[in-house]
């Protein structure tokens, strides 16, 4: 679905707390003919918020054309790295890297982390084998192409078990109805941080459509659960996708960051009582969330929704929980 700027410039707001410092831990770059989102198109999306470093986040861009299959991945952070290192921007744009390898290989996958460590010493800092699933055709699935239950399977666990050796990371990409599967793998793999993705991907399409409270219930129940594993941190943004189901890309005018706020809240004050600011970091999610909405927009919603929290809770959110789990 391509962004539309015309239509998102319909709603302008000045910068909230603009000294606030931020480091946006979840964001993708690409280049493709019909959408070019890199460095620049990054920085200027940024704007007046003082992002100091950004977290780049695998999407499959920049594979490597020849080669074992295997380690084609590998070309995405070799990208990301050369990009990384040229930007001159006020922000570190990818200072940290999370990058792809297929856990299903088991121990064979050590060659693949190896490799993408190899290609960034420096900023490579974890995996992300997104497992979004669902049997309603309603839900499209995730762009690795997971099976059902790929977070319980032999093969993925003896990948995942990889991670903690290399002092790597895993961020988890599912939808609501696995949240259980992921307090699992968390629970078998004490060592590991795992880092929950986009509040664990809350529905609100297909068979979820009108369900929102219904959806909520569910996935409080789930998340209680999930906090409880003291290894998983969770990002707090990646609810203005079309699957979330609020709709905002279908309405005459973009959303406002009040706007955004009120809908949103509710998950977002639930997880940070959950699992605590210490625990938890914003994320814009861009340009994916861009369809939806500015990035001055989406990081003002932020600032609001935070207004009733303490100094040293907003430094942990927007900047600190970001720099200690990535080691930025």
């Amino acid at each position: 679905m391509p962004i539309d700027h015309s239509w998102l410039e319909q709603v302008t707001e000045p910068v909230l707390d603009p000294e606030l410092p931020i480091i946006d831990p979840h964001h993708h770059l690409w280049d493709y003919p019909e959408s070019r989102y890199l460095g620049a198109e990054l920085q200027e999306d940024i704007g007046k918020h003082n992002v100091t470093a950004t977290v780049f986040v695998e999407c499959g861009w920049s594979y490597r054309s020849t080669g074992p299959e295997s380690l084609r991945p590998v070309g995405e952070t070799e990208y990301v790295e050369d990009l990384a290192a040229r930007h001159s921007g006020r922000t570190k744009v990818a200072a940290g890297i999370v990058g792809f390898a297929d856990l299903t290989l088991g121990a064979a996958v050590r060659e693949v982390l190896e490799a993408h460590l190899a290609a960034s010493p420096r900023r490579f800092r974890g995996i992300r084998h997104a497992a979004g699933w669902h049997a309603s055709s309603d839900i499209r699935n995730s762009h690795s192409n997971p099976p059902p239950q790929l977070l319980s399977l032999p093969l993925f666990r003896e990948g995942f078990a990889q991670l903690a050796p290399l002092g790597l990371s895993f961020d988890a990409w599912l939808f609501h109805t696995q949240i259980d599967e992921l307090t699992a793998l968390a629970q078998a793999f004490p060592d590991t941080t795992i880092i929950l993705d986009h509040f664990g991907g809350p529905l609100g399409i297909g068979p979820y459509l009108g369900k929102a409270d219904e959806v909520y219930a569910i996935w409080q129940h789930s998340i209680d659960a999930l906090a409880r594993c003291k290894n998983v941190v969770a990002k707090l943004g990646g609810l203005n996708m079309a699957l979330n189901g609020f709709g905002w890309h279908k309405l005459e005018r973009p959303p406002t960051s009040e706007q955004l706020a009120a809908a949103t809240r509710r998950y977002y004050l639930y997880t940070i009582e959950r699992f605590g600011a210490d625990r938890c970091m914003f994320e814009s999610n861009f340009p994916v969330d861009k369809l939806s909405c500015s990035y001055n927009v989406v990081w003002n919603s932020f600032k609001r929704i935070a207004t009733g929290c303490t100094p040293t809770e907003k430094a942990a959110m927007f900047y600190g929980t970001a720099k200690r789990v990535y080691r930025l």
